[in-house]
């Protein structure tokens, strides 16, 4: 497998490098030189495969060789050793639950799969390598948790002071070891931005052997791929038609990855982005105006985004042709009000106790069914919902929230950070004396 730099298309390099390396050096993003198509033959057994028989499949399909089919079985195997379940609300609504993961988050799929593609890249390194992440809420929690005792592995994760959920920052603070938190006084923006500029420092990079775990990763979009086959196939056992996947978006990683499942063949009905106020993508959709923007804080803080990274994979996937985009991604935006509003409204009708972000998903899935009312809807339910226990026990009472105990033991956790100011030169120079 051999991947280009969206700002250099002529300068290839292999899958590892890209995966280590993480960001080019000419600040584009890594995408793959080809996306090739399942063949007849997987699609006439799918239905039958478990989630990793068929996860191998796919995976290995775009791998195209770049890891030993043995040891890449292993890693699929041990990456995603929790299901993927289509939960029923009714006959047009489904929510594809992805907490079931160690850190009840979507990014454990990506995580973990990533932590073992690194183990297995650097198996023969003497040097620590230094995996930096920003963070809006979940992905530093599942980075911690993948890579926590990893050898050979060091963890540094930046958030935005104040701006994710007590047990997220717990996630983030409390497992200590290889793991470091670094608090910032700004927004993920600002922590996306710091993490950006250390890559792109040479010096930095080169004597911290720097790598990134979030979605600029190419490894953390692979796996991604995988619960969107796997929640087509639950349907297609069923006989429905291909779905439409309601996506609730920030970086826009998780979306790139059905883009990416799509170009392999899967059949998708449509896609629809859903975010919250947060909307430069919905309003690009809508106008064909890019205008990125500080991000603005919400109850759906994982989605608090305002210039999402991935953007620039979504148009070279699509050739940057705004008409084409459009024509197979609409866009909604949704306040909080709005949401606490569905929060409600879900449980009310259907019993089913979903979180503010699957909130945001479920509002565009209404709003999507309004003029397509014969469509199966597949609403990505991003995180649990006891990772909101403020929002969910103020909409729905205590009574409604159950806390799984891999995440309340660490309610009594001391939390372990430092703080550091909005700046890629702190970033930078903490890098470096240390």
């Amino acid at each position: 497998m051999r991947l280009y730099s969206t700002n250099s298309p002529d300068a290839l390099v292999d899958f590892g490098e890209a995966v280590l390396r993480s960001l080019p050096a000419d600040n584009g993003l890594y995408m793959p030189e080809h996306i090739p198509v399942l063949d007849e033959a997987f699609w006439q057994t799918w239905e039958s495969m478990d989630f990793q028989k068929m996860a191998y499949e796919v995976v290995s399909k775009i791998l195209q060789g770049a890891i030993p089919e043995e040891q890449l079985a292993e890693i699929v195997s041990e990456a995603l050793n929790f299901p993927a379940p289509l939960a029923t609300l009714d006959e047009h609504r489904r929510v594809l639950e992805l907490f079931h993961g160690p850190t009840l988050a979507f990014k454990d799929f990506g995580a973990r799969f990533m932590a073992r593609i690194m183990a297995w890249l650097t198996r023969d390194d003497e040097q620590l390598l230094t995996v930096l992440v920003a963070t809006s809420g979940d992905t530093g929690g599942a980075v911690a948790s993948a890579f926590h005792h990893v050898q050979g592995t060091r963890v540094i994760i930046l958030y935005p002071s104040g701006k994710v959920s007590g047990l997220q920052e717990k996630q983030l603070t409390a497992l200590g070891g290889n793991i470091t938190a670094l608090e910032i006084d700004g927004s993920f923006d600002d922590c996306q931005r710091m993490v950006k500029a250390a890559f792109l420092n040479p010096e930095i990079s080169k004597q911290c052997n720097l790598t990134s775990a979030n979605s600029i990763n190419i490894s953390r979009l692979i796996p991604q791929m995988l619960y969107y086959f796997e929640a087509a196939r639950q349907l297609a056992i069923e006989g429905k038609k291909p779905p439409v996947f309601v996506i609730p978006s920030g970086n826009f990683g998780n979306l790139t990855a059905l883009l990416l499942a799509k170009r392999m063949g899967l059949r998708v009905g449509h896609i629809v982005a859903a975010t919250n106020i947060n909307d430069v993508v919905p309003e690009y959709l809508q106008s064909a105006e890019y205008k990125p923007r500080p991000s603005v804080a919400t109850l759906s803080n994982a989605m608090d985004v305002g210039a999402p990274s991935n953007f620039v994979r979504m148009q070279e996937l699509f050739g940057n042709d705004w008409k084409a985009m459009a024509s197979d991604i609409s866009g909604y935006a949704s306040d909080d009000a709005s949401t606490r509003s569905a929060i409600r409204e879900v449980h009310e009708k259907y019993g089913y106790v979903i979180d503010p972000h699957g909130a945001v998903g479920y509002l565009a899935a209404e709003a999507w069914l309004a003029d397509h009312p014969d469509d199966t809807m597949i609403i990505l339910e991003t995180a649990h919902p006891a990772k909101f226990p403020e929002t969910i026990t103020e909409e729905l009472g205590s009574e409604a929230l159950e806390i799984p105990e891999r995440i309340a033991c660490l309610a009594d956790q001391p939390k372990v950070s430092i703080p550091m100011a909005a700046s890629p030169e702190a970033l930078i120079a903490w890098l470096a004396e240390g």
